[in-house]
């Protein structure tokens, strides 16, 4: 690639996944148009959304590999295709050479809940498992000493916009929405309301959707590709993979199982 970022090279000794070359395929291509861009990314994946049933199928290997399941206590309801879906989460200790070697901080379990969702899943044909999409990090603005979480909102948000604008444009696709998850302290300060229609201008109300985040931190994040095949996503001060509010929304809106040749 043109920058710094990597994929792990050594997956299929862990999994046996049809669609993981083409998914890895995209992943870097989307990377490499978005380094060239100038935009810097983190060196290996935030994260990998994988299909699965049983869970054990990729949970086992993960563990194999030092990753934790459900480090955080948390499950997401994930209401894909109309079907139901759970998706519990995975995360490489923060101290884990996986992470020099490409692999993603943290991975998305995703299983059907009943037969209609299993059915669903499996009958798309990708196999199981299989990828649904890898999401790269994009390095964070750096936070000033004693900055508040509400001024460094006020540059990260429109750092982000300004992203998504510079990448819609590089891979040639139209980003999907915006989800912009904060701080409750930042939701609830008295000015947010006025600054924010600044923070996100040039996007469309149906563009974007600004939450509180769960435990809080920052969470950003959007599609890239048609079909939510490769996402990015700027992650700061987060003690969750995932905010439910915006699972459901990814789920219900963003992706789908159905992704054709893709």
């Amino acid at each position: 690639m043109g920058s710094a970022v990597i994929l792990p090279d050594n997956f299929a000794d862990y999994f046996t996944i049809a669609n993981a070359p083409q998914r890895f395929k995209e992943a870097s291509e989307v990377g490499e148009k978005i380094s060239s861009a100038g935009i810097q990314l983190l060196t290996n994946l935030d994260h990998a959304a994988i299909f699965c049933d049983p869970p054990y199928l990729v949970a086992g290997p993960l563990k194999q590999l030092g990753y934790i399941s459900g480090w955080d206590a948390r499950c997401y309801p994930s209401p894909v295709d109309g079907c139901d879906y759970i998706n519990v989460s995975a995360r490489l200790p923060e101290d884990s050479p996986m992470q020099n070697k490409g692999w993603f901080d943290y991975v998305a379990v995703v299983h059907p809940v009943d037969e209609e969702a299993q059915e669903h899943m499996l009958s798309q044909g990708y196999g199981n498992p299989f990828i649904h999409h890898l999401t790269w990090g994009i390095v964070a603005p750096e936070r000033a000493t004693g900055e508040s979480d509400f001024d460094y909102s006020s540059r990260v948000v429109p750092f982000t916009v300004k992203t998504r604008a510079v990448i819609a444009e590089v891979i040639g696709d139209e980003p999907g929405t915006l989800i912009i998850a904060l701080p409750q302290e930042v939701i609830d300060h008295p000015d947010f309301a006025d600054a924010l229609p600044a923070w996100v201008k040039g996007l469309a109300s149906d563009q974007y959707q600004v939450e509180s985040m769960q435990g809080g931190g920052f969470l950003i994040q959007f599609f890239v590709l048609t079909g939510g095949r490769i996402e990015v996503a700027l992650r700061s001060g987060t003690t969750q993979t995932f905010n439910p509010k915006s699972v459901t929304k990814i789920s219900k809106d963003e992706i789908s199982a159905v992704q054709g040749d893709n």
